[in-house]
């Protein structure tokens, strides 16, 4: 069976995929997401990270709408291209795709009367249910063929583990790898991310996204530890070393494309797909061995 797997659209879906599905003979297309372009990143940045503000009430409401529905029209744009694929596709979601999830820490936006009610409702995922051959499996597992697919959200930072929503999501994986033991054991156990795991090849950031990071509240952390360019998730990693899937998709940290071995499994992040980057993965699903993998540029 071949795996296509691709992330971080940004807004962008290279047409060539078409031709390369059908010439490798893809069987499933796996996507680890972040769909919109975050085309206003510089004034979230600038404004909001680390800090208890809202872009809205900085720059106002209908400026701030303008921007956010322009960021949702271009993510499903690229969500639309993805959906006419001639395979299935399977996907989770990144930290970008509307609306964000807490799923390793316990931090809640402020709550602002004058907070805009739209802002509230989901809006990319709304629109997401609306493409059939797509299917959406965060924190949860899909089948296909003989493999199993556990999915985990896109958190964009390493995680607080003494967090409730910390311990809430790693307790939803640990029950689904737990069902799955058997097909697990005989290698038949795809884990797939958004963000990649902690301390590895795969999570390490290059030196402007590091310095915007370190801006942030987890940035007085890593700034103590040895550890400063790693920023994957720690959930992922604890997830990773306790079951030792086959493989492993998440992404992310565009800069860290690659493969890893952690323990047993093989980790990839095929890089961003905006860049013209992605990963082909052969694999015998009835065997459970892994035949090839490579990582992929469109020229």
């Amino acid at each position: 069976m071949k795996l296509l797997v691709l992330g971080d659209f940004h807004g962008k879906f290279p047409s060539k995929l078409y031709s390369i599905i059908k010439k490798e003979k893809i069987d499933l297309v796996v996507s680890i997401g972040d769909y919109p372009p975050f085309h206003y990143r510089k004034l979230w940045f600038k404004h909001c990270y680390g800090k208890e503000k809202e872009l809205w009430e900085v720059i106002g409401k209908k400026k701030y709408k303008e921007l956010v529905m322009n960021d949702l029209k271009r993510g499903e744009e690229a969500i639309r291209k993805l959906n006419n694929v001639s395979v299935p596709v399977f996907t989770v979601l990144g930290n970008i795709d509307y609306p964000s999830t807490e799923d390793a820490s316990d931090f809640k936006p402020k709550i602002n009367k004058g907070m805009p009610n739209w802002e509230k409702k989901n809006l990319l995922l709304d629109r997401l249910k609306s493409y059939h051959n797509i299917q959406r499996f965060d924190y949860k597992a899909l089948r296909f063929g003989d493999l199993v697919f556990i999915g985990m959200r896109g958190h964009s930072f390493p995680g607080r583990v003494k967090s409730k929503g910390y311990a809430k999501h790693k307790k939803i994986l640990e029950k689904l790898f737990n069902k799955f033991k058997k097909e697990n054991k005989s290698g038949k156990v795809i884990f797939v991310s958004h963000i990649t795991p902690y301390n590895t090849k795969l999570d390490k950031m290059g030196l402007k996204p590091l310095k915007a990071a370190l801006k942030g509240d987890y940035g007085k952390v890593i700034k103590k530890s040895k550890l400063k360019r790693h920023y994957g998730s720690k959930m992922a990693r604890r997830i990773i070393l306790k079951y030792q899937p086959i493989l492993f998709f998440g992404g992310h940290i565009h800069e860290s494309k690659g493969k890893q071995k952690l323990g047993k499994t093989l980790l990839i992040n095929p890089g961003a797909i905006h860049e013209g980057n992605f990963s082909i993965v052969d694999i015998d699903n009835e065997k459970g061995k892994i035949n090839s993998s490579k990582i992929l540029k469109i020229h």
